[in-house]
């Protein structure tokens, strides 16, 4: 093999004779020894800076971790009843797996059938036979006793659920609880011994840049074992309300579903949930459920069968740069309270719209799921404080949190009707008082109040939409088009680049950040 010297170190001599050079041709004469010694600092200062010291060590091989880990992964296979699905008469049962290529063209060819007249009514379909359909995924043995942790999209819908152990031993499983929200699912299996298990790992502990390892049944190929590292931390991928994903880029195709990335140690430190593909392949984006959330939800699966969670009652958007500086938030940080529920721990406690949440029971709040994951985690019956910002004041509220359930109820301004008529534009907003005829012809509710933008003014570049009904500029609820032209002016004389106006869409409520200064 065939070494060349870097650019750097190659061109080096050369900048030194260069130099030299241009010494002798000026007005200095130095001596041999003057020079030597001149060379030598130059060297000196042109060394390389030390090397970083290694935190973590880089692993000589992963066979001794596999070893002592894969006897606890296993493979799940989910049966499914499938629904009988009409076809075109005379269109035979398709003998490819879904997703081949020639997938696309009987469709069309069935699709082609159906327009002639192949399908003209029911009496002349003909139906494919009932029969079952399969998943395979990945799961992870926590306890002797037989407890399988998994993806819930693995067995979602599932008839009939087979763990087959690493020593090739297959056994029916009976679900014992899931969790929709965050992906997760707890089985059970009976054997007539302990079966080998693993640990959960202090997820907090695991930092971007950390070895991981991943096992797993890909493509039903079996226990397979792939290795990398964490990526990032706390993406959002927007599968739920908590998501709080590591990104790994150790291969994870599909099959891994449910399976485990362990830690060097060999604990948990994740649940292989989804991956990013243009391909359907492996392109080194993997994401993983971590140990900490996983293992509370596993924790009331494997106790109740179901995860209970807190209930605050507000809906809450993104603070905004715009938006932070429209109510003297120094950065975008918080919630923002864009909704409160009637009769619910928010309302009883005073928590208003357009307060942002900096803080939730001491921890702060700096990001949307900082507070959906905290208030998911408050036992329902406790007490927690809740910080602030209201009119530019910070204000410490207690709220007794109450346990979530499926049925919600949205709260609505209450103000009186305004008058009809068009007033100018207002920072290239085309306002009118939603008077009847506006609401008849948006299909805006009687219990939304406001002013309704009507169009925009020649390019405008605004973040509302016409038909929107404005119920709020900054904390003044509006009636008409000269109260917002009134509450934007007095922003623009306070000095704000932004003013915050709270608006209806289509009956969802919502903040926005209207610029005032360009």
């Amino acid at each position: 093999m065939t070494t060349h010297p870097s650019s750097e170190t190659s061109t080096r001599p050369n900048r030194l004779r260069r130099t030299v050079a241009a010494l002798l041709l000026g007005s200095t004469v130095l001596t041999a020894p003057a020079l030597a010694g001149w060379a030598a600092s130059q060297a000196q200062n042109s060394a390389p800076p030390p090397a970083v010291a290694m935190v973590q060590d880089t692993p000589a091989s992963f066979a001794d971790l596999a070893d002592k880990v894969t006897p606890a992964v296993v493979n799940i296979a989910a049966t499914q009843e499938a629904k009988a699905e009409p076809r075109a008469k005379g269109v035979p049962n398709l003998p490819f797996p879904p997703g081949s290529p020639f997938e696309e063209f009987f469709r069309q060819f069935q699709d082609q059938m159906n327009q002639n007249g192949g399908q003209p009514d029911d009496q002349d379909q003909d139906r494919a036979p009932r029969g079952k359909v399969g998943a395979l995924g990945s799961g992870f043995i926590i306890d002797p006793a037989g407890y399988v942790v998994t993806n819930n999209h693995v067995i979602d819908g599932a008839s009939e659920i087979t763990v087959t152990l690493h020593d090739g031993a297959s056994m029916p499983a009976t679900l014992v609880g899931r969790d929709a929200k965050t992906d997760i699912a707890l089985l059970k299996v009976k054997s007539d011994k302990p079966l080998p298990y693993v640990d959960w790992a202090d997820s907090s502990k695991t930092r971007v840049g950390d070895w991981v390892m991943a096992v797993g049944n890909p493509f039903g190929l079996g226990g397979t074992v792939t290795k990398g590292i964490v990526s990032a931390r706390g993406r959002d991928i927007h599968s739920g309300p908590y998501d709080d994903y590591f990104q790994l880029d150790a291969a994870i195709n599909r099959g891994n579903s449910g399976g485990p990335t362990f830690d060097l140690s060999g604990h948990v430190i994740g649940i292989n949930t989804a991956i990013y593909s243009p391909n359907g392949g492996s392109v080194g984006i993997g994401f993983a459920i971590p140990s900490n959330l996983a293992k509370e939800v596993v924790a009331q699966l494997k106790d109740n069968g179901k995860v209970e969670r807190g209930w605050l009652g507000v809906k809450i958007q993104e603070v905004t740069p715009d938006i932070a500086d429209s109510v003297g938030l120094p950065a975008a940080k918080g919630a923002l309270v864009a909704d409160v529920t009637a009769d619910s721990p928010a309302q009883r406690a005073g928590l208003k719209q357009g307060d942002v949440v900096l803080s939730y029971d001491g921890k702060p709040v700096e990001t949307l799921r900082d507070l959906t994951r905290g208030v998911a985690e408050t036992k329902a019956g406790n007490t927690v404080d809740v910080k602030v910002l209201r009119e530019g004041r910070e204000k410490t509220v207690a709220v007794r949190i109450d346990k979530l359930s499926e049925q919600t109820a949205v709260a609505s301004a209450d103000t009186a009707p305004a008058e009809h008529g068009e007033a100018a534009p207002v920072k290239g907003l085309k306002l009118a008082p939603l008077g009847a005829a506006e609401r008849k012809r948006l299909g805006v509710g009687d219990d939304v109040h406001g002013v309704v933008v009507t169009g925009l003014a020649s390019g405008a570049d605004v973040p509302i939409r016409p038909g929107d009904v404005i119920e709020r500029v900054g904390d003044t609820t509006v009636k008409n088009p000269a109260d917002v032209r009134q509450q934007v002016a007095e922003a623009e004389k306070a000095g704000r680049s932004a003013v915050l106006m709270l608006i209806n869409r289509q009956g969802n409520e919502s903040f926005v950040a209207l610029k005032l200064k360009a």
